[in-house]
């Protein structure tokens, strides 16, 4: 099973800058799509981004577009999401999933396609 750990998430004051990353490992098929997804107490899972394994393609949730930038470097097994000019609406615990690219179906903007998720960091934004 592969197993994913984000890192970069703590408090930041609105306006501010953060860099998430997420490294898989213990796995034995390779992973395919990649994404961010962020929850709030008491709310759905919510699509922030995702990458397609070779990185041409990535997609966005409107409300974050123009503010981060999901990357991905192979070689390290890692996805990154570079967030900028953060609100205190994108205060939310951050996961990182995974798809393996086997049986997945349905849109990579829904939880349900992902195969594999991080425990979550915390992103607080808030002076």
């Amino acid at each position: 099973q592969v197993q994913l750990v984000e890192s970069g998430g703590g408090l930041v004051q609105p306006g501010g800058s953060l860099r998430l990353s997420c490294a898989a490992s213990r796995f034995t098929f390779g992973i395919n799509v990649m994404g961010w997804f962020r929850q709030s107490p008491g709310k759905e899972r919510e699509f922030v981004a995702a990458i397609s394994y070779s990185g041409y393609n990535t997609y966005y949730q409107d409300s974050v577009k123009g503010r981060c930038t999901i990357s991905r470097d192979n070689a390290k097994n890692t996805v990154y999401l570079q967030m900028d000019s953060l609100k205190p609406e994108d205060t939310a615990v951050y996961y990182c999933a995974a798809d393996r690219g086997m049986g997945s179906s349905g849109s990579l903007r829904s939880p349900t396609f992902y195969d594999y998720w991080g425990q979550g960091t915390q992103v607080t934004v808030s002076s």
